[in-house]
């Protein structure tokens, strides 16, 4: 197989949100897409999908990957293993991926949107952030920008709703268009416009 992509996985995972990239990256870029997540169970998603973890965030510290995708949902239970990863994929300028409230709240609590221009769902950091995604607000709000997508060096982030907007922005990333005209037309193929 090709390069490999980790997409992380959790309880009440937005799926959706991030299908249609590890499909375009694995069936159409070449990639070998592997799932992490902290245990060696299965993972239900938000639309009712089962899903089985390939690995384990630990076993992956040391692997050569060439980026990390989060997908959204109401988590953001950051264990240390996963922050090691998130860092150590960041220091090597690969990619990192992230959509919706758990995939940026994650981001934020390993420090990385510290350096970078992001966006993110969660506007506001209230009481029902904290029940949900723990503890104060991890998030640097002076670069924190208003856009479905944002990309800032190696750090990919998305709005919930702009999932295939970040699928783009990814296949971007990875040189899979040919040049600014496939890319277009690609675009317009997809949304119809």
């Amino acid at each position: 197989m090709g390069e490999k992509i980790l997409v992380f996985m959790f309880d009440g995972m937005t799926d959706y949100q991030i299908t249609f990239i590890t499909h375009l990256l694995g069936a159409d870029g070449g990639k070998e897409v592997i799932t992490i997540a902290y245990e060696d169970k299965i993972i239900k998603g938000r639309s009712g999908i089962l899903y089985k973890p390939q690995r384990l965030v630990a076993e992956v510290l040391n692997e050569d990957v060439e980026g990390l995708i989060f997908c959204g949902g109401c988590y953001g239970y950051a264990k240390p293993e996963l922050i090691q990863l998130i860092n150590k994929i960041n220091i090597e300028k690969k990619l990192l991926g992230a959509i919706c409230g758990a995939g940026t709240v994650l981001l934020a609590k390993a420090g990385v949107l510290n350096d970078v221009k992001y966006t993110t769902p969660i506007g506001t950091w209230a009481q029902k952030q904290i029940e949900v995604y723990g503890g104060k607000d991890p998030f640097p709000r002076e670069n924190f920008i208003t856009q479905r997508v944002v990309r800032d060096r190696n750090v990919i982030t998305a709005q919930g709703i702009a999932f295939i907007d970040f699928a783009i922005e990814i296949c971007d990333w990875f040189n899979l268009f040919e040049n600014e005209e496939d890319r277009d037309n690609f675009t317009k193929d997809i949304k119809g416009f």
